[in-house]
């Protein structure tokens, strides 16, 4: 079976890595030339919506996925014409845009933070007026790892806020006095069979997710399954979908989905029966799913660029090999800069105290000898 999908970086080097040992082949449709998935499978260098490239795709492959939700919907709509996509453009529509997303959560009983559509400084007048401050304004679209945002906390904040953000359609969320955020990975299968991998908790610093760290028994566990068991019927949906929320008055808010695999379930490859991206594959394929019971406290840590060796050479990375149970995936990125990911550590230990002591040891080091390119 060969896998076309759209975006070649980690996510679909990921996703290629989990296949292969099942045989699968894989063509990545992306612009960029360094493209970190092409060392993984066929490389089609070709933008999302150039309709040539896109039936060359189509042509070439069984079916067709996506690691990110920044391709057009369109890109998915004209591919189904050809050949089976998943998720479908309808679930993607709805999960790349902000305002679609939120009010499919409302529509279906799940609490969120108040929010507003945005399509003009006035607008943002009004919403400030009605929500109050602080206050989150979001692109509606394309807006990740905290870029395409601002907060605003004091009434000059505003002023302008709607042109800072390129005059472009947002959405302003009330600001949510949260006691933790925490995200649950999900896998549907064209049959319809879910599975929920266990509730993960997640920190992040400047907008990038910087620790995920996979609960044994969180009390709210079934509460998030029922909310994202929910968004995966409405959507009809295959694959894996991330929903993150935040932790409010021992109950959940809504933060965002993602229509695929995600950063937060990197710990999977070594920390569950089957990974986030083996139960992608499965389920867009039509195979049963695999095991989402957790095998051992994890902890991920994302490897950005300012904690990168000056040489981005292996044997930079040898104290963590020093660590018998660490595991390093890097993405065979080339340029190093502040926050770009570059890979990730999964430490898995006998109990989750272990596994975090040794994680923010391992990250202190590497802040300490690492050099940041931007």
């Amino acid at each position: 079976m060969k896998i076309g999908v759209i975006g070649g970086g980690q996510l679909g080097r990921m996703l290629a890595l989990a296949g292969t040992p099942l045989g699968m082949n894989f063509a990545f449709l992306d612009p960029a030339p360094d493209a970190c998935a092409q060392a993984l499978g066929e490389h089609i260098r070709a933008d999302y919506g150039d309709l040539d490239h896109l039936r060359q795709l189509a042509d070439e492959v069984d079916l067709v996925t996506f690691e990110f939700e920044s391709v057009p919907a369109e890109t998915v709509a004209f591919l189904s014409q050809f050949v089976p996509v998943y998720p479908s453009a309808e679930a993607l529509r709805i999960a790349r845009d902000r305002w679609f997303e939120k009010s499919l959560f409302k529509d279906l009983g799940i609490p969120t933070p108040d929010f507003a559509d945005i399509q003009s400084q006035a607008d943002l007048d009004a919403a400030v007026a009605s929500i109050g401050l602080p206050a989150v304004m979001k692109t509606r679209t394309l807006g990740y790892d905290g870029k395409g945002q601002k907060v605003l906390r004091k009434a000059a904040d505003v002023t302008g806020a709607f042109a800072e953000l390129g005059s472009v359609p947002c959405l302003l969320e009330g600001f949510v006095p949260f006691s933790g955020e925490v995200s649950l990975i999900a896998v549907r299968a064209r049959d319809g069979e879910t599975r929920f991998y266990p509730l993960v908790h997640n920190t992040h610093v400047n907008g990038v997710l910087n620790l995920s760290i996979a609960s044994t028994q969180h009390p709210l566990q079934k509460l998030a399954e029922d909310y994202v068991g929910r968004v995966l019927k409405a959507l009809d949906y295959v694959g894996v979908l991330a929903f993150e929320f935040f932790e409010v008055d021992g109950g959940l808010k809504a933060n965002e989905i993602a229509p695929r695999v995600h950063n937060s379930g990197h710990w999977t490859i070594e920390g569950a029966e089957c990974s986030q991206f083996e139960n992608h594959l499965r389920a867009v394929a039509g195979l049963p799913l695999g095991s989402t019971r957790l095998l051992s406290p994890v902890v991920m840590l994302n490897l950005l660029g300012d904690m990168w060796p000056a040489e981005i050479t292996l044997p930079d990375w040898a104290p963590l090999f020093e660590d018998g149970e660490a595991f390093l995936h890097l993405y065979g990125k080339r340029r190093a800069i502040g926050r770009r990911k570059m890979g990730h550590a999964n430490f898995l230990g006998a109990t989750t105290e272990d596994c975090l002591k040794r994680a923010e040891a391992m990250k202190a080091k590497w802040l300490a000898n690492g050099r940041s390119g931007s």
